[in-house]
């Protein structure tokens, strides 16, 4: 009789436990699975954490509701393009590493621009356009300088006269002639 108890004990604990972890499985992280000595505290816990929890819910509505959560995963999916429910965590987890590269990124731009740290992302990207374009002007100036002409229509021609005179230029001259957009 008394085994037969000891053992109806051990069931009703793992019973608890299993109902634990289905209601409220970020509490069953504290259940223990020593199933050597229950005693009815044991078992007092589980009921008493269980019905905290559902005491909690009721009052507490800032717990989602399980269709909530799905839906919430559900979207992470679509917007991720996640097709199965295992692939969340590594997608999460690669998000969450590209968007701190990113905000890294960010503030050595801001740094590196002498920009205020709160400047949005527009004024960083207008900066860096504004500094490309300021780039490309001087190197403009700068092959012009070099080729000792003024306007881009004679210094086409020069490169075309060299392109004939030196074939062993011909990349080069083909990437000039390519900036210069011919």
């Amino acid at each position: 009789m008394w085994a037969d108890q000891l053992t109806a004990l051990k069931t009703l604990h793992r019973s608890l436990k299993k109902l634990l972890r289905q209601l409220v499985p970020w509490h069953a992280a504290t259940v223990q699975d020593d199933n050597k000595h229950i005693g009815v505290e044991d078992l007092q816990f589980l009921v008493d954490a269980v019905s905290e929890e559902v005491e909690n819910k009721e009052k507490n509505s800032q717990v989602p509701s399980l269709q909530t959560l799905y839906a919430i995963v559900s979207h992470f999916q679509k917007l991720f393009d996640v097709n199965s429910l295992k692939g969340v965590y590594p997608r999460m987890n690669e998000v969450y590493t590209k968007l701190g590269e990113m905000t890294n990124a960010m503030r050595n731009l801001h740094d590196l621009l002498e920009l205020d740290g709160s400047a949005p992302p527009s004024v960083l990207v207008n900066t860096v356009g504004k500094l490309c374009s300021t780039l490309h002007e001087n190197v403009t100036w700068q092959v012009e300088q070099l080729l000792g002409t003024q306007d881009i229509q004679s210094i086409i021609n020069k490169l075309e006269e060299y392109d004939d005179f030196c074939p062993a230029f011909q990349g080069l001259i083909e990437d000039l002639l390519c900036v210069l957009g011919k």
